[in-house]
């Protein structure tokens, strides 16, 4: 993906694209690769990085959503536990099956909860990961070893799937590319273009990185900006509703030495009412995730402080080892764009998380709602829309087994740079003709190549682009991501022609971000 040759056609081509996207997270990138695949031309545009905000700061789960079939919503599960199979098939590289156990308090508990999760499998027919059974108190002990015997009377094993976010985001857009896509990041939307009859024909950019703007034509404009939606919203009809409720979800990242087995913990039933997780994620395990309902959206958002002691009070009720404040390795907090009730009143916990199409007077279409889970199956259904809307011939969706970029079977996790897939070889090659395979970071695995291959192939601009998304050393260990900063903008600056003082601004931008990520 060359950012450069995308935005100079973007700028210079006169035509009017089938699809202009705003926003690049989740939904966006969805909606890309469903209209390219389907052979319509796709402009997407990112105000900051792909996956910033909310899509890059998930609990790293493909699942339909246990606790949603607990209130009944057994349409949205289906759908989430579907698309969750079709996932693992199309991009083995950046996927795997993880098993769950949740640690169970006597009988009731146990029947209730092999109960549930077998109708759980069931919903996933065919895509189904595995079969949930109960298994005795000592089985449980032996598989977590570290989880507190008095809490426990059994557990229950169930299958789920899980991801990297970010990497998943830079290989769908990769896909869209290669499928004929334009994408660019840090290229934000300051108005809407109309026609006289007040129909939305375009979009106005600003390109983020030299100040200039320019306008883009667009027979269907999206606003895919999750928590953001309402602020295109007010651009095609100023005051307009508001669709959005966001949610702070907030994860710590702990070492492996707290939950050493392969196996991941669900805590069903937490204080908060939400479901707590324990999951295994590039050789660490992430403990999470709170549920604030926030009264503003922000490209940033921090952890507040009882969302961190409630994590880390719940998980010590469970692990004999009980975590710290000072064993965080890293906080994060994403914000869930939940679409908004009609109703006063509902907890952010009970807003379903399926998503919602809306289509305004002008034309515009909006999509709120949904999880990175079900995210192929939101560009399919926005495509389809559209489709309808605009009185074009309705062509069926080619997505359901199309391979993503990288696409690798058989996958080594222990390998370290193994979630570049096909793509690996490449990074390789590299590091050896150039030589390029200094380490940067032994604890994650992380060399120089990755640098340059970030700035030439995955659209890395700045330092947090790549300790953030490209990799995830931001997420991993925050403080040691800080002490790799200098070498990264060494890196980068060879590479984007910047001098000495870009250098120096990036090492600093970059300390005061990730300095909300230590506690």
């Amino acid at each position: 993906m060359d950012r450069n040759k995308m935005i100079n056609k973007l700028r210079s081509d006169s035509k009017t694209y089938d699809f202009v996207i705003i926003g690049g997270g989740a939904t966006g990138i969805g909606i890309a690769l469903e209209a390219s695949a389907r052979g319509y031309s796709v402009a997407l545009l990112e105000k900051s990085d792909f996956t910033k905000s909310t899509s890059s700061k998930a609990t790293k789960l493909l699942h339909g959503g246990v606790r949603y079939l607990a209130q009944g919503d057994v349409g949205l599960v289906r759908e989430a536990v579907v698309e969750r199979g079709l996932m693992l098939k199309n991009a083995p590289h950046i996927t795997k099956t993880q098993s769950f156990i949740i640690p169970t308090h006597g009988l009731y508990d146990e029947i209730l909860y092999t109960v549930g999760l077998t109708f759980y499998d069931l919903l996933a027919g065919k895509l189904s990961l595995g079969r949930s059974k109960r298994i005795s108190k000592s089985k449980t002990l032996k598989r977590i070893s570290l989880i507190n015997p008095d809490k426990i009377s059994a557990g229950v094993v169930y299958y789920d799937g899980q991801f990297d976010d970010s990497r998943m985001a830079i290989n769908v857009l990769q896909s869209a590319v290669e499928l004929g896509a334009l994408v660019a990041n840090y290229c934000s939307v300051e108005d809407l273009t109309k026609d006289e009859k007040g129909k939305v024909t375009g979009v106005k950019v600003l390109d983020e990185t030299d100040g200039s703007t320019f306008e883009i034509k667009g027979k269907q404009v999206v606003n895919a900006t999750g928590v953001f939606a309402d602020d295109v919203l007010r651009m095609d009809k100023p005051g307009a509703d508001k669709t959005i409720a966001p949610s702070q979800g907030v994860h710590l990242m702990l070492d492996k030495s707290f939950l050493p087995g392969d196996d991941a913990i669900t805590i069903p039933k937490t204080d908060d009412g939400r479901v707590l997780f324990l999951v295994p994620w590039h050789n660490r395990v992430i403990v999470g995730t709170t549920d604030t309902p926030l009264e503003k959206e922000s490209l940033e958002p921090v952890a507040l402080e009882e969302e961190i002691g409630f994590i880390l009070s719940t998980a010590s009720r469970y692990l004999t080892k009980q975590p710290k404040r000072s064993d965080v390795l890293s906080v994060f907090a994403g914000l869930r764009p939940l679409a908004a009730p009609k109703a006063k009143g509902n907890k952010t916990k009970e807003i379903s998380r399926s998503h919602k199409i809306y289509t305004a007077d002008s034309g515009l279409l909006t999509i709120v709602g949904g999880k990175w889970t079900t995210f192929r199956k939101m560009g399919e259904d926005l495509v389809d829309t559209a489709e309808k809307n605009q009185d074009w011939k309705h062509i069926a969706t080619k997505t359901k087994h199309l391979k993503i970029h990288g696409y690798k079977e058989n996958i080594n996790h222990n390998d370290p740079l193994y979630f570049y897939g096909s793509d690996e070889e490449k990074v390789l090659k590299l590091s050896k003709e150039n030589g390029w395979d200094k380490s940067l970071s032994d604890s994650m695995g992380v060399i120089q190549a990755q640098v340059v291959w970030a700035v030439r192939n995955e659209m890395a601009l700045n330092i947090e682009d790549f300790l953030a998304r490209r990799v995830r050393c931001q997420l991993l260990n925050a403080k040691e991501s800080i002490e790799m900063a200098p070498e990264v903008a060494k890196i980068m600056a060879k590479e984007l022609g910047k001098d000495d003082a870009w250098q120096a601004q990036q090492v600093k931008e970059y300390k005061e971000v990730t300095s909300n990520y230590i506690l």
